[in-house]
């Protein structure tokens, strides 16, 4: 478990580049449900990134 804000992103930003690499799969299938259900995935961990106010104050 990520123990500080910046590892936390780190982690986030893992999730988005791992949704990107199924995308690109995904979009040479045309697996189109799938293609949704990564926006969908996609929507959550962006409102966590770049959520206001941040999870710490400095």
């Amino acid at each position: 478990m990520p123990t500080n804000e910046k590892e936390y992103n780190g982690y986030l930003f893992d999730q988005l580049a791992l949704l990107k690499r199924l995308e690109r799969v995904a979009q040479a299938t045309k697996a189109d449900e799938v293609l949704k259900e990564i926006a969908f995935e996609r929507e959550f961990i962006e409102q966590k990134l770049y959520q206001k106010p941040l999870l710490t104050s400095e």
